[in-house]
């Protein structure tokens, strides 16, 4: 298990240049993109769920008494 408390025990990676960190800001660019895509995406299904049930409730506003 991972121990949050106290400092942690390496200030800096190695392994960590600039080739790293320009694949990890373009990772990060194509991850946002994809959630935009898919947020854009849910509001249109919201909007036309909204529209289905509106009218639904408009056909059937006179039948139940």
């Amino acid at each position: 298990m991972w121990n949050d408390k106290g400092p942690r025990r390496h200030k800096e990676t190695w392994w960590w240049n600039e080739d790293v960190a320009e694949a990890v800001r373009e990772k990060k660019i194509k991850y946002g993109k994809k959630t935009k895509k898919r947020h854009g995406r849910s509001i249109r299904r919201a909007a036309k769920r909204q529209s289905y049930f509106f009218s639904k409730e408009k056909e059937t506003e006179g039948m139940c008494k």
